[in-house]
């Protein structure tokens, strides 16, 4: 059932990356990802989350749309996107009780020119996609959660030396377990060491969700109580899979391939559940 809600994101994902176009808002990608949920017979996992007992103060969108130096929890709405913006769209849905969550970083419009400041934010996409896959690639049945956090750790310092550069990894927020609820424990840091936290056992989903930014990794909190800025200004990118941990492998629940094509560089196959 999870990989059956993972698959409804996945294309809910697809839908929001066409729509992120120059002069389109961040209210029409929303829109876009809410129509394939809402289609499929699903709904968000995001739209009314959190707040307080009468419902003021949760989260009014189906998204999180973080724009530039926006990390996540971005609230959609009028603001136009511009070619050369950078956009995290992060999603989730529940069907039939199950949930999922997902998350994408992409250029708004052509990729930027092969000038620094391009080739930077180029890098830096590269560096948090590869981060998360380096973090599932660790995820294994009988294995540590520390695994999981330092692999993430390690391929955004590699990446960083790469780079030439020394990408900011935002602390304080990370991956999570998830199930019959979006955010469940155990937390998920995106900085560890091998061999420490939980055992990870078969039947366990884990969301793996690192953030980097260009700059330091001190954040801020913006007056609508949910946008989490780069407190320096720098741009940031954010990229998520829901994985399923069983006996004999794991799947990446939200990807529509279930991590075939991203796991292959680290010399893993998926278990397939379609």
């Amino acid at each position: 059932m999870m990989r059956a809600s993972g698959q409804i994101l996945a294309r809910a994902i697809v839908a929001g990356r066409a729509a992120a176009v120059p002069g389109a808002t961040t209210a029409d990608v929303d829109g876009a990802v809410a129509a394939v949920i809402a289609d499929a017979g699903a709904v968000s996992n995001f739209k009314g989350y959190g707040g307080g007992p009468g419902g003021e103060g949760a989260f009014p969108a189906t998204i999180c749309a973080s724009v530039n130096d926006e990390i996540v929890h971005g609230i959609p709405g009028p603001r136009v996107l511009a070619e050369g913006d950078l956009l995290s769209i992060d999603a989730g849905c529940v069907l039939d009780g199950w949930h999922s969550d997902s998350a994408v970083s992409v250029h708004i419009g052509a990729a930027p020119d092969d000038d620094e400041i391009g080739q930077a934010e180029t890098d830096l996409l590269v560096a948090t996609e590869l981060a998360m896959w380096a973090g599932i690639a660790a995820i294994k049945a009988g294995g540590r959660l520390g695994d999981v956090s330092w692999a993430i750790q390690a391929s955004a310092e590699r990446s960083g030396k790469q780079d030439g550069r020394r990408y900011g990894s935002v602390q304080g927020y990370g991956g999570h377990g998830i199930g019959t609820a979006m955010h469940m424990d155990p937390f998920v840091p995106n900085q560890g060491k091998r061999g420490k936290g939980v055992r990870l056992a078969p039947g366990m989903a884990l969301a793996i969700e690192p953030m980097l930014s260009l700059g330091r990794a001190l954040t801020r909190e913006l007056d609508d109580g949910w946008t989490v800025s780069t407190r320096d200004g720098a741009r940031a990118a954010h990229f998520e899979h829901s994985v399923g941990i069983l006996s004999d492998g794991i799947c990446v629940l939200t990807a529509a391939d279930g991590g075939l094509a991203g796991l292959a560089p680290f010399g893993v196959t998926p278990v397939s559940l379609d």
